[in-house]
């Protein structure tokens, strides 16, 4: 082609670009909307049960005022302070830690710092439970010693965690250092127990002394790898037989195990690491009782575990009132097929981040982080119908209405704040607690059955807020 040639050409395309630009510059595309943000003393965000709202900051000025109404109040009150708070959080699974370590690399790093961050939109998970070797949400069956007997633990090794587990406690903990790790086995070594099967079979009384010492190894491997686990159980679910892995634990057991075994071996062994007796349903709150009422094992124990499939949450108000100096903690819930996104909400809000606050936890597990759209991996006799606060598929993440439950607490209520005092209004359960800045935070549920306006009322003045019915708001001030 000739040089005259490529110039004329040249020129074409420069005046047809220069026309197209004149073109478009007579219809601009209009700058996006900007939303002042408007002057305001609390700060809301809020979810609806028709997920039009999630988690969503509200451009409304909620500023404190002298004025009177006829709204049903909520006063906020700093000089009654009940419990410290230790955190929100998850159970990170077998399940969960395939499934995010899974992501590509980015991906998966962006995710961790969504879930454990502070900062912009993370939600700041800041206590999370893991299974001492394989739970239900495992992809299979597993202890740490699975060749025996061995009652020298020669065997025992983590190396099995090494692919997924611990890499992602790795990333958490290099975003949050302090972050709470409370670590329940679903079973001892099948070789340790009177049926000689991970499901079901209680443990061995012969073996009591060497499964203490497993928890010791099991401890030291994990601050080997830098992970400090803080708390224990020594079981999951001692009262369930069915689960796969299970075992049982009678209280008579779990007392002569604490007091005369498990307690010395950390005592021996200079661990720290907290020991959190019962682990189960609200329904047997005997359990506990049981164990803190021997005067020996209760010198080694931290406090006590609930679960709510069964029984009322008041149950562990019954035991903090028999053993004021002992911990409450919350350590499991799951989100089912069985609901949907507003009863969910509704339910949890109230029972969990409203119910077990206000009954002494110093935590609040939702139990299942993330699911694959089948609600997998699992064992045998695992949960298929529980759903995790995340769905995560190799081209998609789904945030489910856990994710929200505990996001309402977990982004606002900080590791050392205290729960304070607010009064309990029908339709509106609420919780308020204090972070160790002193900022104040309330949880608001209405279930009233209808929208509903009502006051908040700190230091002698109120602001007006509505919430539609089922809906959820975290206000901060």
């Amino acid at each position: 082609m000739k040089l005259s040639t490529i110039l004329l050409l040249g020129l074409l395309v420069h005046a047809t670009s220069c026309s197209k630009k004149s073109a478009s510059d007579s219809n601009p595309t209009p700058p996006p909307t900007v939303i002042t943000p408007v002057k305001t003393d609390v700060a809301m965000w809020l979810t609806n049960p028709d997920k039009s709202q999630l988690l969503a900051k509200q451009n409304v000025s909620l500023l404190f005022n002298s004025a009177t109404n006829l709204n049903a109040t909520i006063n906020v009150d700093t000089t009654s302070v009940y419990q410290s708070i230790d955190g929100f959080g998850f159970c990170l699974t077998g399940r969960s830690a395939t499934l995010i370590n899974s992501l590509p690399a980015a991906q998966s790093q962006a995710l961790i710092n969504e879930l454990f961050s502070t900062e912009n939109t993370a939600i700041g998970i800041s206590y999370i439970r893991i299974s001492l070797g394989a739970s239900d949400l495992s992809s299979y069956t597993f202890t740490y010693d699975d060749q025996g007997p061995d009652i020298n633990l020669q065997n025992f090794s983590i190396a099995v965690e090494q692919v997924d587990l611990i890499p992602v406690l790795k990333k958490i903990i290099a975003i949050n250092p302090s972050i709470k790790i409370l670590a329940c086995p679903w079973s001892a070594p099948a070789w340790m127990k009177t049926n000689n099967k991970l499901e079901g079979g209680s443990l061995q009384p012969q073996y009591f002394s060497v499964y203490a010492n497993y928890f010791v190894k099991y401890i030291q491997a994990m601050t080997a790898q830098g992970i400090t686990i803080d708390a224990i159980t020594p079981q999951n679910e001692p009262l369930n037989y069915t689960n796969n892995p299970s075992m049982v634990m009678e209280a008579a057991d779990q007392t002569l195990f604490v007091k005369n075994h498990l307690g010395p071996a950390f005592q021996s062994a200079g661990i720290k690491t907290k020991i959190i007796v019962y682990d189960h349903n609200c329904d047997r709150p005997d359990y506990p009782l049981t164990v803190l009422g021997d005067a020996v094992a209760n010198a080694f124990i931290d406090g006590s575990g609930f679960h709510l499939y069964a029984g009322d949450i008041s149950a562990m108000t019954q035991v903090h009132n028999a053993y004021p100096n002992k911990n409450i903690y919350f350590t499991e819930q799951a989100i089912t097929t069985y609901g949907t996104f507003s009863s969910d909400l509704n339910a949890h809000v109230n029972s969990l981040i409203v119910g077990a606050t206000r009954n002494w936890s110093r935590n609040v597990l939702e139990w299942n982080l993330a699911s694959d759209p089948s609600n997998g991996p699992q064992t045998t006799v695992g949960c298929p119908m529980c759903i995790g606060a995340l769905t995560i598929t190799p081209s998609s993440i789904t945030r489910n209405v856990s994710y929200y439950i505990i996001a309402h607490a977990s982004k606002f209520v900080r590791p050392g704040a205290v729960r304070i005092a607010s009064n309990e209004i029908s339709g509106l359960p609420n919780v308020a607690f204090k972070n160790t800045d002193g900022s104040k935070v309330l949880i608001v549920l209405n279930n009233s059955g209808s929208a509903k306006t009502f006051n908040i009322k700190f230091n002698a003045k109120i602001v007006a807020s509505t919430l539609n019915n089922g809906a959820v708001a975290t206000y901060t001030w």
